[in-house]
This record gives structure tokens, sequence and C-alpha cells, in this order.
């Protein structure tokens, strides 16, 4: 039970402590983790034994059996800690109280079943009552930590209210701060890090880490970090549902708001890209007056959502927009190519970046700098000093291979520029490693599959895709695409593809880390 608790946590912290989430991986792992054969089997080992049996044995008897049972099929914790987590359970304060919670309704029913046993006797408590309350007590344990998250959620309401009217105050009382909002299907945390880096130049700036890009995130930054001599605060924001835009900018109203592209994402919770369109439209209703859009104009779906629009607004593209780029190109060291302001100057860029997704991500960071009056040398003096943002088309090299980690939050735009980028390399083998794209409703399947048919297009050295189930549609693309297949290596996980490729790598090799999905999807 501690065990199967503990691991249950784990999985429920993964699912963002969203019930509903948590609720969805327990169907797709009811066997397999939460309603498990061998608990229900001892269970139907007591009842034989309390009702066909117990006349035939001696009082210690049954007590033998089923420990001797519960010892060889449930002692073993293998199926709770054999698979190393890439994301361990972290005990926050929302953690803990979920936990004691979890905890004291998870004891409930072996407690009262034990209590009746010895009721039954002291010496000699009543084995049968014993047994069905524990193991009735660790089969619920799923379901209880559901009832436990429902319990609290009052709790953590409040406490989240309390740290969102702290965070509204302290802006108030910030009246010169100017606020970045960053928003989009994909590219948000990139587009983050490329506008910190250019704005640096001139402005004393605070800024969300990492991808904290939720309510709580963002009240954390402004809580704990803002301080009264910061004149830009850049902040990420992210939803998985409609409302969730209006509810960070109702906390942190916006001066400038950058859309980066509107794409499949989160469409199993969205439900529709228009619905993922209005939500990510919801940025531009809480500018002022004299507040300023900065749009990918390469994405239609953001330019029918500024036509109307009566403020100020900039666009930046690969093929449309007053910030473009043109002659782009890729090696080991990163990129290059020109960027285009709306005068007409233009400056060559050197950066360390991968991909033209980042690239445009990197024309919106421009356009930014441009309003807030940098000039377009100084911009480009500042891109050659961008670092990739970690996990994101991250260029890392070792004695042997060159590795582009990619292993953030796949998306469909992003892999696919990620493979066309690794069959631009001329050093080695060009071998890729991936699970695929996840939460994308009922486009998942043929975005894999397309996925995998511009895999095999790309005509890499090798491919090693994790997860046999999750990774069907891959190899089906892979497999319409005409490719070798006796390149293709299906392993069950993350850290059989990497003893693989230490056993078979050659030096030059350059490896893309495509997607690395959290433990909830571990196969």
């Amino acid at each position: 039970m501690l065990y199967r608790g503990r691991f249950f946590l784990h999985m429920y912290q993964q699912s963002g402590y969203k019930g509903r989430e948590f609720f969805s991986w327990i169907k797709n792992n009811l066997a397999t983790y939460a309603v498990t054969v061998e608990l229900l089997a001892l269970n139907l080992v007591v009842l034989i034994l309390a009702t066909i049996l117990d006349p035939l044995l001696t009082q210690t008897a049954p007590v033998l059996i089923i420990f001797v049972f519960a010892l060889f099929w449930c002692g073993p914790a293998k199926r709770y800690t054999k698979n190393q987590p890439k994301k361990p359970l972290v005990f926050t304060p929302r953690m803990v109280r979920l936990a004691v919670a979890f905890g004291v309704i998870s004891i409930f029913i072996p407690a009262y079943g034990t209590l009746i046993a010895i009721g039954r006797g002291i010496l000699f408590p009543d084995i049968y009552i014993l047994a069905v309350a524990w193991i009735l007590g660790s089969l619920l344990l799923p379901f209880i930590l559901v009832l436990a998250g429902l319990l609290m959620y009052p709790v953590e309401k409040m406490i989240q209210q309390n740290f969102k009217r702290k965070a509204r105050n302290k802006l108030k009382a910030m009246a010169e701060l100017k606020t970045i909002a960053i928003t989009g299907s994909y590219g948000k945390t990139s587009t983050k890090f490329f506008i910190k880096s250019i704005l640096a130049e001139r402005y004393n700036l605070c800024f969300t880490p990492g991808s904290f890009n939720t309510p709580m995130g963002i009240c954390k930054v402004i809580n704990n970090d803002l301080q009264p001599a910061h004149q830009i605060l850049i902040l990420e924001m992210g939803a998985r549902y409609k409302g969730n835009i209006d509810e960070l900018c109702r906390i942190a109203r916006p001066d400038m708001a950058v859309l980066t592209n509107i794409g499949v994402a989160h469409l199993e919770t969205f439900g529709s890209v228009d619905a993922i369109k209005s939500t990510k439209g919801e940025i531009l209703n809480h500018l002022p007056d004299d507040g300023v859009a900065v749009i990918n104009a390469d994405d239609s779906n953001l330019t029918d959502m500024i036509k109307h629009r009566q403020g100020k607004t900039i666009t930046a593209g690969l093929e449309h927009g007053e910030f473009q780029a043109s002659g782009i190109s890729y090696d080991e060291a990163g990129c290059r190519f020109t960027v285009t302001a709306p005068d007409g100057s233009s400056e060559r860029v050197y950066t360390h970046i991968l991909g033209s997704h980042n690239v445009q991500n990197l024309l919106l960071a421009f356009a930014v700098g441009h309003h807030f009056g940098l000039r377009l040398k100084t911009m480009a003096l500042a891109a050659r000093n961008i670092e990739p943002v970690e996990h994101r088309m991250e260029l890392k090299k070792t004695d042997s291979i060159t590795i582009i980690d990619d292993a953030f939050n796949s998306n469909p735009v992003g892999a696919r520029n990620a493979v066309e980028t690794l069959a631009k390399f001329k050093s080695g083998r060009r071998i890729i490693i991936t699970p695929g794209m996840v939460e994308l409703g009922d486009q998942e399947k043929e975005e894999n599959e397309r996925f995998g048919m511009t895999i095999g297009n790309a005509r890499l050295d090798h491919v090693y895709l994790v997860g046999p189930t999750q990774t069907k549609p891959i190899l089906e693309g892979i497999r319409k695409s005409g490719f070798d297949m006796e390149k293709v290596t299906v392993v069950n996980n993350l850290f059989e593809a990497n003893k693989q490729l230490r056993e078979n790598f050659q030096a030059g090799d350059v490896v893309l880390y495509e997607n690395d999905l959290p433990d909830v999807y571990n196969e």
C-alpha cells in the first residue's frame, strides 16, 4: 500500500493535480497499475477460504495460506518502482497537504476492518475480515486519491486566491512597470527567453523561469522575484482549457501581447482549434488602448484575429510581416540568417539556435526590441549570445557525437522542423529518438503518422521509436514513406533507447531527441 500510494501520488502530480486527467490515466492503466490481477486474485483466494474451505482447515492454516499468496503476489514492488522516473515526485507544500489527506482517508477501510477483526478475538482476530479490509483498501487507493483531491480543492482554491490577490496588489503599486505577456500553442518559452536576452541589453527585467506559465507560477515570480527596480516584466501564459488566458490576464494585465501561433497543442482538452484560437485571443481583450500586439504574420489564424483590431500591431514572419528573415542556413555551430526591419534596413544574424520555428520566434523578439527602442545591430549582437533554451532544439556536443535536445513538449510544427534540421547535418549518421506527440485529441493519430512520413522522407540513418503502442502511427507513417524498416528500432522506454545508442554509436553521429513524455505515459 505504501509503494502503491506513493506511485499514485507521483502520477497525480504529473497529471498537474487535475483529477479529471488523473482519472483518465487510471482508465488507461486500470489493469496494469490500478485494479491489478494480483489483488483481485488474492481477494478471490480469501473468499474461497472463507466460504468453502474454512470447515476443512485448522485455525492457523488460513493465516499461512493468505500470507504465502500475499508474499509472492503482492510482496514484490517492482511494478511501482521498476521505471527510473524522469521527473521524480516532489513533496511541495501542496503535495504534502494532499498526501496527508490521502493517507488519512486511505487508512480508514483497513483500520476499520482491523478493529472488527480484533473484535472477534484479540488473540485470534478474524483473518478473513482482516485480509479483505487491507486488500480492498489497497485496491481503492487510486480512487481514494481522486476523492482526496476533491476534498482538498476548496483549501487549494483559497490559498491560490490569496497568492493572486497579493500579486495584483504588488503590480498595482508599480505603475511604471511594463508587462509583456507571451502566449501561443508552441514556442512560448523560447520566445520569452529570446525577448529577455534582447531587452536585457538596455532594461532591468523580471521574467518567469522555465515553463512557469500557470497562475501559481506567475504569482510566485511576481510575489517573490519582482523588485521596484525592474522596468519590464516578461510573462509566459499557457492554457489547457478555455478561460485560462483570461484568468492569467486578470492577475497581470499586459501592456504588450506576443502571440507565437495557433496550433493543435492540447487539442485533447480544448476540443477544437476554434476553442484554442478563442482562448489565446483572450489576451488581446486585456490590452489597454495604447497596448501593442506582436504576432506571427505567417499564421493565418493570428492575422484573422487582429484584422479588426484598433490598437498598434507589429507583425513578423519568415514569409510575411514587417520583420522578415532570409538566407537561413544551419551547421554544427547553429544558425545564420538576415533580418529585415520595416524601414528596409537589414542585419546578418549569427546565433546558436536551430530550426526555422526558432528563427520565427527570434523575429518576434526583434519586433519587441524594436518597439522598445533597440537598434537592429544591437539586437543582432544580443542574438549572437543567445543560448538555446534547455531541451528545446538545444545543441550539445560531446567528444564523439552531436546531440540536438528537443525533448520538451513536442508539437507537430516543431517536430517536423526538428527532423528537417537534422536532415541538413552532413557530419555523420543522423539518428532520431522519439515517442511521438500526445494531447492532440482526435488528430493525434493523424499527426503522428504525418510525423512518421516526415521522418521517412528525411532518409535518416536510424530511427528509435520509444513505446510500442504509442508509436504505432509513427511506424505506419515511416512505412508509407518507403523508408528502409531495418533502420527502425522500437524500444519500450527511453533508457532502453539510450542503452542501444551507447552500444552502436559512431564518431560524428548527430542524434535528435524529439520529445520525452512524462512518466504517466510509460508503457
